[in-house]
């Protein structure tokens, strides 16, 4: 297990970017369902710089290309570079890992598991990819890994990150597409009380439910976004978004969902898959 050890610096919370599923290409001009990805991000992170809100760090849980390529994982580390706060990722069901560890090292982006945040939380990256398909599961190898996390931080409040959504969203066609052994994760996770939040993406939308006393949180897109509670595929009209987290010392999280104003993305109503 690969643990970074995350100073606290802003205030008695540890403040958190979340950044998912932003489809990057090599080509800059390279667009899903008429969306040009590079400026549905840049436009999110415009916006995010004109808030001025401080924070620790990013934390982008998956589907970071869409194309592979090692020069669409370049243009994420790109667009990020304009702050000097540490970027935690994870992969999607689109990423190519090979690819995505082409840009590391990096002085910014930082390949671990575990990510110990100030004086009292634990932040736990899961790795839900399985290779050539869209839905996720997590090997023996993660469970494990998840176990061991939580076992040895039993002080720390916990906040574990996946790209994968551990329950159905309710919406058929996305929830083909979940983790499939979310039984087993929610076996481990009932083990350990201090676990206050599960985050993921995958589902291109706002998601804030309450799950054997966890609380299970999705977030929009940077770029397209699917519409809640459609049982066939079909696209919504909301824009790109970004979440804002503070784990506060108590346990609990304070999080709000912001979505680009300044700018309108219409993708192409008519898709019917992608």
């Amino acid at each position: 297990m690969q643990t970074y050890s995350l100073p606290q610096k802003n205030s008695d919370s540890v403040l958190l970017l979340q950044l998912t599923d932003t489809h990057l290409f090599a080509d800059e001009a390279g667009s899903l369902l008429g969306v040009a990805t590079k400026d549905s991000f840049h436009a999110v992170l415009d916006e995010v710089a004109a808030q001025s809100r401080p924070f620790d760090a990013i934390i982008a849980t998956g589907d970071i290309s869409q194309d592979h390529t090692p020069e669409s994982y370049q243009r994420f580390a790109h667009g990020i570079e304009r702050w000097a706060q540490p970027c935690f990722w994870l992969p999607g069901n689109h990423d190519y890992q090979p690819s995505m560890k082409s840009v590391l090292p990096s002085p910014q982006i930082k390949a671990c598991d575990q990510v110990l945040a100030g004086e009292h939380w634990q932040v736990i990256l899961l790795d839900s990819q399985v290779v050539g398909v869209p839905h996720g599961e997590l090997s023996p190898v993660q469970l494990e890994m998840l176990d061991k996390a939580l076992a040895g931080e039993p002080d720390r409040h916990a906040l574990v990150l996946l790209h994968h959504h551990p329950l159905p969203a309710g919406s058929r066609w996305l929830d083909q597409h979940q983790l499939k052994n979310n039984d087993a994760f929610w076996q481990v996770i009932s083990r350990y009380p201090q676990v206050k939040a599960v985050l993921c993406g995958h589902i291109h939308q706002e998601l804030d439910v309450l799950h054997q006393g966890v609380r299970v949180l999705a977030t929009p897109s940077t770029c397209i976004q699917f519409m809640p509670d459609s049982h066939d595929f079909a696209l919504d009209q909301s824009n790109p978004g970004w979440r804002w987290l503070a784990l506060r010392p108590t346990g609990e999280i304070d999080t709000q969902v912001e979505r680009v104003r300044k700018r309108s993305f219409s993708p192409q109503f008519d898709a019917a898959g992608y």
